[in-house]
């Protein structure tokens, strides 16, 4: 079997969990996790509108985009 080396941030968040394990506490780091990275995001698409990156003309084609494809 492979193993894989853990990143910083992986061991950070087993220390973590190592803490508390419960799963009302995985649920809550999760949606801080997830909003976290969602305000990461808003930041960087107002950052592509604002600079004429991003478009409504580019939005409308990733939306027809399948970006699940292979």
């Amino acid at each position: 079997m492979e193993t894989t080396a853990l990143n910083p941030t992986q061991m950070h968040l087993l220390k973590t969990f190592a803490f508390n394990g419960s799963e009302e506490y995985a649920r809550e780091v999760q949606e801080v996790l997830t909003r976290h990275f969602q305000d990461r995001l808003d930041a960087e698409a107002d950052r592509l509108w604002d600079e004429g990156i991003l478009d409504q003309q580019k939005l409308d084609e990733i939306r027809q985009m399948d970006l699940h494809a292979k």
